[in-house]
């Protein structure tokens, strides 16, 4: 044991999904370790709670994107932020989680010193003023964009003179009744807001550089709520979860090995409610389903608000912001009285942190992932970066069920340090892959932050929630790789490390 223990076991950073599943893991699976969660605003819920823009829902199935341990029992299974939020109250609430949060904690960088085996973690409080603790291991849920920068695709907007914002940071007043409104884009914000403002609006207009692929599905899930009136709860969510994470998986490889088939089933959905005449080529992106996620649209809401006039899609390049509205290079005005900018996110890495190992800066773009969650070389840390091709939990979950083992198995050990060792004659050997290859552009605009990829894992970020459930949770933690070591210990293996410290 080392002469003064820090302040707790395990940070946790950011009060999120991600971070309120890995303390609710802990609380289950890892009961004698202490932890605080450092959240930066004054509320949880992490995206839930920044993101205020009408309408806002999410855009995976909350039997998946809820908790593998906490049943989702709302009606909609596409459910909207104050229903996700009830959600995480409810957990940190019933879990004893809450007191363990610190709001208005905004972690700012991070130490790990090897000689006392800790992280020294300096936060910033409202006032401006920092303060520190120490903790064994760090654990990041903050997310994977900037949470005070979206992007900005550089727009000439002086000459307008309506009102111009970002889904990002939503005005709490907008009065929007009876106004001509322009959406910039067509990702999954761009068609959430479109027919939500188009109830009070005079018309909103989705302005899209290209079309994006939209597959309508009912925002209840039928079989989950007839399974859930006659099968104890637990059970229905474990079968209504089942089946939903094999369908996410069905139609993303469908996707990618036929990709026609697919596109043929994604029309047909879109001809059901907006009939065979509807505008093709607003809906036909020139790229192939699944090469970008795949938007959802609940009850064809999008569709139905198109069908009625009250909304529609322009497809163009934009030339210039004018007084009244956006002049297209095709030479079409589109009349505004508010332009919403929905371009997209800004990505961010370990949420801006600055990570530091004996005073060294971690650049994480030159260290590879550890099975998704652990980084070469970089002792006690892990991450959540949720699955591009299913819901964000289903990562969240398993990484936290993984960590509760490795912080399990360190403490068995005797060991303060665990870390992932790759040596440089072994990572000559390495083939790198591209794992991001969706063409969406707030993941290119990124590639060159983003930790490597291996084609072998355990070095990788894969991309198969199935295959990776199945790893993490029957492959020894204790696998060769992951080395573990009391502070001070120098050596390589695990063994050989405790015996040199002692």
């Amino acid at each position: 044991m080392l002469a003064t223990p820090p302040d707790f076991d395990v940070l946790i950073v950011g009060a999120g999904i991600s971070g309120i599943g890995m303390a609710a893991h802990m609380e289950m699976k890892a009961p004698g370790h202490t932890y605080a969660i450092a959240e930066r605003r004054e509320n949880l819920g992490g995206t839930w709670d920044l993101f205020r823009y009408p309408g806002i829902r999410s855009d995976s199935d909350m039997h998946t994107l809820g908790f593998d341990f906490e049943p989702w029992r709302h009606e909609k299974s596409i459910a909207d932020a104050p229903a996700i939020l009830d959600y995480l109250n409810r957990i940190v609430d019933e879990r004893g989680i809450r007191e363990h949060i610190r709001y208005g904690h905004k972690v700012v960088s991070a130490d790990f010193r090897e000689d006392e085996a800790r992280w020294h973690v300096e936060m910033e409080l409202e006032d401006g003023s920092t303060t520190r603790l120490t903790a064994n291991f760090l654990y990041l849920g903050s997310g994977y964009y900037d949470y005070d920068e979206p992007y900005d695709p550089g727009f000439q907007l002086g000459a307008f003179e309506g009102q111009v914002l970002h889904p990002q940071f939503w005005p709490e007043d907008l009065d929007y009744s009876g106004k001509k409104v322009v959406v910039i884009g067509s990702g999954a914000t761009a068609v959430t807001i479109v027919p939500s403002m188009a109830e009070k609006a005079a018309h909103v207009t989705m302005l899209q550089r290209t079309p994006t692929w939209m597959a309508a599905r009912p925002a209840k899930d039928g079989l989950a709520n007839a399974i859930r009136k006659v099968l104890p709860e637990n059970l229905a969510y474990r079968i209504t979860r089942f089946k939903n994470i094999l369908m996410q998986d069905l139609v993303f490889k469908t996707a990618r090995k036929n990709p026609e088939k697919v596109k043929k089933n994604l029309v047909k959905g879109i001809t059901k409610v907006l009939g065979p005449d509807y505008d093709k080529e607003a809906f036909t992106p020139p790229y192939n389903p699944w090469e970008e996620r795949l938007c959802l649209v609940p009850d064809g809401d999008m569709f139905e608000a198109i069908k009625s006039g009250t909304a529609s899609i322009v497809t163009g390049h934009i030339d210039s912001f004018e007084a009244g509205g956006i002049r297209l290079k095709s030479g079409e005005l589109v009349e505004a009285d508010i332009i919403i900018t929905a371009t997209g996110l800004k990505m961010a890495i370990a949420g801006k942190i600055a990570v530091s190992v004996n005073g060294e800066p971690v650049d994480f773009s030159k260290r590879y992932y550890y099975k998704g969650c652990m980084f070469s070389n970089l002792p006690n840390l892990a991450v959540v970066f949720g699955y591009l091709n299913a819901s964000w939990t289903l990562r969240a979950d398993i990484n936290s069920d993984y960590v509760c083992r490795v912080l399990n198995d360190m403490r068995a050990k005797g060991a303060d340090i665990a870390v992932p060792v790759l040596t440089p004659a072994q990572e000559a050997d390495l083939e790198e892959d591209d794992i991001f290859d969706f063409s969406s552009g707030y993941i290119q605009r990124s590639k060159h932050i983003q930790p490597k990829n291996a084609v072998a894992y355990p070095w990788r970020l894969n991309q198969e929630y199935v295959v990776d459930r199945k790893r993490m949770a029957n492959d020894p933690v204790d696998d060769g790789v992951l080395s573990f070591r009391k502070a001070g210990g120098n050596a390589r293996t695990a063994d050989e490390q405790l015996e040199a410290a002692e």
